[in-house]
């Protein structure tokens, strides 16, 4: 750290992503007098270099050591194959870590990725950026106090009808990218439905993945958030899983890339004494409940939030940590890996036509019922 206790971050990995954060952390410092700084970058590819360099204005490197010697913190960008080369090597040099997500390409790799951060000084957060919306944030805290009684199921979908972020890049090449639309926006699926039910032990999955739409050649959509490149497309384009947990709680999942139906990024929570629907897409949060004051009646309460993006509250809060010296509860390596596992048993589930048992050998708690 600086002698003014400035926090000097790198980011790893210079492509569109990189970007997104580097323009966040100049707007959050700018914006809320957050002592922390865009310190440099690093990248193999020596175009992406001078082109970050130029436009943000700080040393970039081909080398990661050398930008670790300059900085306090990374935020690792990298295709997925290459989160564990960088997270482990910047923990290890005492850095603390912001990855995007997935933690990795592979179970096995995220798994290695967790046995360095649990020995490591210093810390590492997976970039799940939706459980720092306002709207979660505040169903969150709505469901600390009681308001839903016990969530016994929660249905995840994030849809988009066509929206392959760029065939033939690294996001369609399973060797890289590790899966398709499971591993990119299934994660965040899995993740905040996770957080809902509050990370309970898995204990069986069932799913199905396909490839449908992205190889055709007559593929036809309306924009693209990368670019085509010349490589294959030997992923996914769609999933559905069903999850069941240890005491009872279950997780329906649904995401895609392309598929003929709405686009749509809802989260449906379901509890004993009330329900909550999230939409990430136009972020609203409804809280469904039932009542008899007056007569029995249905009630639906929408709630308007303050507009934050959540990008830059996840990078506050990584921040923040950082100056504290302490690993931040929220978005951990271990709820990451848990992510991680459970993508895998999915493709798992998919390949083998079966579900497949996650069950830790111990006594489980009783399974939660709904109310008649």
């Amino acid at each position: 750290m600086t002698d003014d206790d400035t926090i000097r971050i790198g980011i790893v990995g210079l492509g569109g992503i990189a970007r997104h954060h580097a323009d966040h952390l100049e707007a959050l410092t700018n914006d809320d007098d957050i002592a922390a700084d865009l310190a440099g970058g690093m990248d193999i590819v020596a175009d992406a270099r001078d082109a970050f360099e130029a436009d943000y204005g700080v040393p970039t490197y081909e080398d990661a050591a050398e930008l670790y010697e300059t900085v306090d913190a990374v935020i690792v960008t990298t295709p997925n194959r290459f989160h564990e080369e960088y997270v482990t090597s910047a923990l290890e040099a005492g850095l603390d870590v912001l990855v995007e997500k997935p933690l990795a390409h592979s179970v096995e790799s995220a798994e290695r990725i967790a046995a360095v951060a649990r020995d490591a000084d210093s810390f590492c957060m997976v970039g799940f950026h939706n459980r720092f919306a306002p709207t979660v944030e505040v169903l969150k805290e709505q469901q600390d106090q009681g308001r839903f009684g016990d969530v016994y199921h929660v249905e995840a979908n994030y849809i988009r009808r066509r929206g392959v972020p760029g065939r033939g890049s690294w996001f369609t090449d399973s060797s890289v990218a590790g899966g398709g639309s499971l591993i990119d926006i299934g994660a965040h699926a899995i993740d905040l439905a996770m957080h809902m039910l509050d990370f309970p032990e898995v204990v069986e999955v069932s799913g199905e993945t396909r490839s449908i739409f992205g190889g055709r050649e007559d593929y036809t959509y309306l924009h693209m958030w990368g670019k085509d490149g010349d490589g294959d497309f030997d992923v996914d384009d769609s999933a559905q899983a069903l999850v069941r947990f240890a005491n009872g709680q279950t997780l329906a999942l649904e995401t895609s890339w392309a598929t003929n139906r709405p686009p749509t990024q809802t989260y449906v929570m379901q509890g004993t004494e009330a329900g909550a629907t999230v939409d990430r897409a136009d972020e609203t949060l409804t809280i469904h409940e039932v009542e008899d004051i007056g007569g029995p009646h249905f009630s639906d309460t929408e709630i308007t939030t303050r507009e934050e993006p959540a990008h830059r509250k996840e990078q506050r809060a990584f921040v923040e940590a950082v100056a504290a010296g302490e690993a931040p509860e929220r978005n951990t390596v271990e709820q990451a890996l848990t992510v991680q596992r459970i993508m895998g048993a999915i493709y798992e589930s998919s390949e083998r036509g079966e579900a497949v048992s996650l069950r830790d050998d111990h006594d489980t708690e009783p399974p939660l019922q709904p109310p008649n």
